[in-house]
Parts: structure tokens; sequence; C-alpha cells
């Protein structure tokens, strides 16, 4: 029976290295199969035997053979290097995706021979799939500028520069900074943003208003009103900018949604519950706008919104609010807290759901809650109404009236849950 089971475990090590070159080498042995015969320094059964021999090293090395598990990728190594050294030579033509993809397979190899089989396969998957979307990956980049190359570049410091250095447990006044808790909420909010922005690029201009209103209203409806409102009112409108406005406020609350269910989880149900008719509304009426609304290209989508600063300063805000809710939980229970959710989102909504989700359990019902953060986004309602009436004048009235639709659908809600308190 034991060696039975050894005997199938290195069978599933070395199969699982198989596997990893021969994914990889269908890949590369299809992209180079026009290249003339001979020319080629790896196909499938090169990169299948590549797999094969790291899976042996691995095998070898797990079992005390250390030293010629280290010469078989060592030689292996070198012949790769060689091999495309003289492809190089012989061609003109320099192909370092190849010759990178050769030592992935050797390394995802040898992670499979000492029985990581399935992280191994996995990467091996991840990597077929980069090197087929080739094609794919340079229209997106092409699609690119300077300014979306410096966003992708902050975020990533956002990310992954900053989260991984900081000290895990509660600091401050009242115990109330937790510092990963507080830049993971950043990461969330801001990859939000990011998400819809790169997206709103890369598909907003081809596809015409609606997708850069419905895209970017993922990100910022109110910066995509700013922007139709602005083309009406200096008549350069092609006529589908009202319902852009209109569905990029529903697609807002979609987010918001998203948002809470991420953030602030106990309040999901009930704030739904107070959202979803002014949600409905706004699907309706932007429907209806949209079934109205020529073809046309898209606009340039609004501003880039990441950025340090904005960044720095929001994690600073929701840092002073976590201390405030707290010191308002002693001094003035749940109606205090409910007041500052709503004092503070009418500045920024999510600040608003973050300190509701980081409050403590039973801190505020969360039907309250809920009625304040639904509250904070009627007033953001309010300023994107005024927008859209200074700036689109009255070729904006269709807009108006759906944003006007959404927020008597979201103050009947309000009302309503307030009776039920």
């Amino acid at each position: 029976m034991a060696e039975s089971f050894v005997s199938s475990a290195l069978l599933a090590q070395v199969g699982a290295a198989l596997a990893v070159g021969l994914l990889i080498g269908i890949e590369r042995g299809w992209k180079l199969r026009e290249e003339q015969p001979g020319s080629r320094v790896a196909g499938i059964r090169t990169f299948a035997l590549l797999g094969f021999a790291a899976g042996l090293a691995g095998v070898l090395g797990t079992r005390g053979y250390e030293i010629v598990s280290a010469i078989v990728v060592a030689v292996t190594a070198v012949v790769i290097a060689l091999g495309h050294m003289r492809s190089m030579r012989d061609t003109g033509r320099p192909d370092a995706t190849s010759a990178v993809a050769a030592m992935v397979t050797l390394g995802l190899g040898f992670l499979a021979g000492i029985g990581e089989e399935a992280l191994a396969v996995a990467g091996a998957a991840i990597v077929t799939l980069i090197l087929a979307l080739r094609t794919e990956a340079h229209r997106w980049i092409g699609a690119l500028d300077e300014a979306d190359i410096k966003a992708f570049a902050r975020y990533a410091a956002i990310a992954l520069a900053v989260f991984p250095f900081l000290p895990e447990g509660r600091f401050g006044p009242y115990a109330a900074w937790e510092p990963r808790t507080l830049w993971l909420v950043v990461i969330i909010v801001t990859g939000f943003s990011f998400a819809g922005y790169v997206a709103n690029r890369l598909f907003g201009a081809r596809r015409g208003t609606i997708a850069t209103a419905v895209i970017g209203g993922a990100y910022s409806s109110t910066a995509v009103t700013h922007s139709f409102a602005q083309k009406i009112g200096a008549g350069q409108g092609a006529g589908a900018e009202n319902a852009g406005i209109a569905l990029a406020t529903a697609v807002m609350y979609l987010r918001v949604i998203v948002l809470v269910a991420i953030l602030a989880t106990g309040l999901l149900v009930p704030f739904v519950v107070v959202v979803a008719p002014a949600l409905v509304v706004g699907f309706a009426v932007a429907w209806r706008l949209y079934r109205k609304a020529p073809s046309t290209t898209g606009p340039a989508p609004p501003g880039n919104p990441i950025a340090m600063l904005p960044a720095l300063t929001f994690v600073a805000f929701v840092a002073i609010a976590a201390v405030v809710a707290r010191w308002a939980q002693g001094e003035f229970g749940e109606q205090g807290i409910a007041i500052l959710l709503l004092l503070m989102g009418s500045m920024d909504v999510d600040a608003a759901i973050v300190t509701a989700g980081g409050l403590e359990p039973g801190t505020i019902a969360p039907q309250l809650a809920a009625l304040a953060i639904a509250g904070t986004i009627l007033a953001n309602m309010a300023v994107k109404l005024g927008v859209t009436i200074a700036y689109g004048k009255c070729e904006a009235h269709p807009a108006a009236w759906a944003l006007g639709a959404s927020m008597v659908a979201l103050a009947a809600s309000l009302v309503v849950g307030y009776a039920r308190l």
C-alpha cells in the first residue's frame, strides 16, 4: 500500500509537470506554426520535455539527490539560453517571450515535481492565457495614454507598496484606527473607481455616449453629469447626453449597493429595501430616455480618478470620522451616529459607508444607519440635479426630470422607513 501510494504521488507530480509543458507548448507551437522548419527553438514537444525534465529534477531534489537535481535544472537552463541566442543570431529577430516562457515552464515543472501540482498547473494555465492574449493586450495598451499609465502606477503604489507594511491591531483615540483595515478600504474604493475608469477608456469612446455614461457612472456619476450637462448647455450634445446622465445616476445606485455589500455587509438588506424604489425608477426613466437617444460616438471620459493626494485625504477623512463616530456613540448614542453619517455622507458617500461598516455590531440599528446613508445619496442627487439645470439649461430638462423622479422615489422611501423605526 505504501509503495502504491508513493508511486501514485510520483505519477501525479511528473504528470503535472508534463501538463505544464504541454499547456504552454501548445500556445507557443501555435504561435510559431508559420516559422520555417528548423528555425523554431522550442515548440510543443520541446516545452513538454522541458516540463517533464523540470518535474524529474523536482522529484530528485525531494529525495536526497539535490546535486543531481541542480545539475538537471542548470543544464536545461543553459540549453534554453544557447538555443535562443543562436535563434536570435540566425534570424536577427529577438524573441524574448519564448525564452522567458521556457524558463517559466522550467520553474513551474520543478514546482510540480516537489509536490505543488495544483499550483504549478494553475500557474501554467495563467501563463498560457497571458501568452494567448497577445493581440488583445497590445490593443488595450495602444488605447491607453500617458495619464492612464500614471493612474495605473499610482494605484499599484496604493494597493501594493503600502498595505504589506502596515501594522496589525487597533491604535489611536478610542482605539478607533486599524491601519490595515483603513488602507484596505482605500484599495477597494479606489480600485472600484480605477476599474470603471479603465473600462471607460478602453470601451466608452468606441461604444458611444451611453457606454461612457454606464461605465463612468460606476466610478463618478457626478463627473459624468457635469461633463454631459456642459456639452448640452454648450450646444455640443449629440442627443444622447440626457439619457447618459440618467443612466449614470441609475448605475450609481448599483455602485453604492455593491460598496455597502463589501464594506458594511450588516446594512445591506435594510439599505437595499430603502434604495430599491429609487433604483427601479432610475433605471425605468433612464431606459425610456435611452430608447429615444440616437447612436453617437463617445466623448472622452471624465478625469482620472486615481491620485495619491485624494487617496491620502480620503483615508484621513475616514480615520477622523472613525474617532468622531466612537465619541458620538458615547455622548449621543445611535441618533448622534446617524446624524454624523448623514453629515459625512453629504461630503463623501463612500466615507459614510466605510464608517458605518467599521462600527461595532449593535452600535447603531442597521435600519437607522441605512436611512442615514440613503439620505446622503439624496443630498448627492440634489447636487447633480442642480448641476444638470445650471449647465444644461432648458435642453437638459429630460435629464432633470429623470433625476427628479428618482429623488422623489428615494425621498418617499426615506419617509416610510423613518416612520417604521
